[in-house]
């Protein structure tokens, strides 16, 4: 019996181990392309580690290629949009979890339809609604394409967050006087921040990954956001791999920033409710 769990342990280990090698060397593949001088990119045998490694590529990106700029406006997008979409979906996600009436489940079900139209399908009717507005080529009008994409599924997630939440805590709030919206925020909210920090983070990697609506609504050089940036590096007259490796790197950033900061919040907020004491 002792030999059967230590046979299964190594098993785990290295099935674990394979498992690890296969999802990190794409990144560390990445990460050696960007430090290669430009000669090295294509030299063969491969080398799996650059001979002398040089920021060049790095220089390059942030000097010639305007990547600070864009940089700065997936910032801009990403932290708008996904502020807004989880403060909207907050006050609509409290709705559907605490007032209990037929058309909640009609709601539902149009937003779980909602997730399920392909994003490209509804991208012509936007560019031309958005159009009519004034609002191509701009940042706002993306932040409002974004955050009108990412509310159904915030919403969602916040209502289950709220009907986790005992009613109780709010009908104690109203009979010490409190409205409705400051015992939302004063004592509700507080409570709910792990499912806030999972909501904003899910929100904000997929703005910040989004490619196809920032290419059809931005065109000026100054106005695009990374991905769209790092897609215009690729073109018929060749691919320099090590820059584009490099923005890659840059690029992945902030989203390891975001879940590193709220991995807890993030494991708490999917977790809470989870156990029923």
């Amino acid at each position: 019996m002792k030999k059967h769990r230590i046979f299964l342990r190594v098993l785990r280990f290295f099935l674990l181990s394979i498992y690890l090698i296969f999802a990190i060397f794409p990144l560390f593949w990445i990460f050696m392309t960007s430090l290669k001088p430009s000669e090295e990119v294509y030299s063969y045998p491969i080398k799996y580690f650059p001979s002398s490694p040089t920021l060049s590529a790095y220089k390059y990106l942030f000097s010639f290629a305007n990547f600070s700029r864009y940089f700065l406006n997936s910032t801009i997008v990403s932290l708008s949009a996904s502020a807004i979409s989880t403060f909207f979906s907050l006050l609509a996600g409290y709705v559907l979890a605490r007032y209990k009436t037929r058309s909640v489940y009609w709601i539902l079900l149009f937003l779980f339809f909602a997730q399920m139209i392909p994003a490209y399908l509804v991208m012509i009717p936007q560019y031309v609604m958005f159009s009519r507005f004034g609002l191509i080529d701009k940042l706002l009008g993306v932040t409002i394409a974004y955050v009108g994409i990412g509310c159904s599924f915030s919403t969602i997630m916040s209502r289950g967050f709220f009907l986790r939440v005992p009613r109780e805590l709010e009908e104690a709030a109203l009979i010490d006087g409190c409205g409705k919206l400051k015992a939302l925020f004063k004592i509700t909210v507080p409570i709910m921040l792990p499912g806030i920090s999972a909501i904003f983070s899910f929100s904000f990697v997929n703005t910040w990954n989004e490619l196809f609506i920032a290419a059809l609504f931005l065109n000026s050089d100054n106005k695009l956001t990374v991905p769209v940036a790092l897609y215009s590096f690729i073109s018929k007259a060749g691919i320099k791999w090590n820059v584009l490796s490099a923005g890659l790197v840059v690029a992945l950033l902030p989203t390891i920033l975001v879940f590193a900061v709220a991995q807890k919040y993030i494991v708490a907020g999917l977790t809470q409710g989870a156990l029923k004491e």
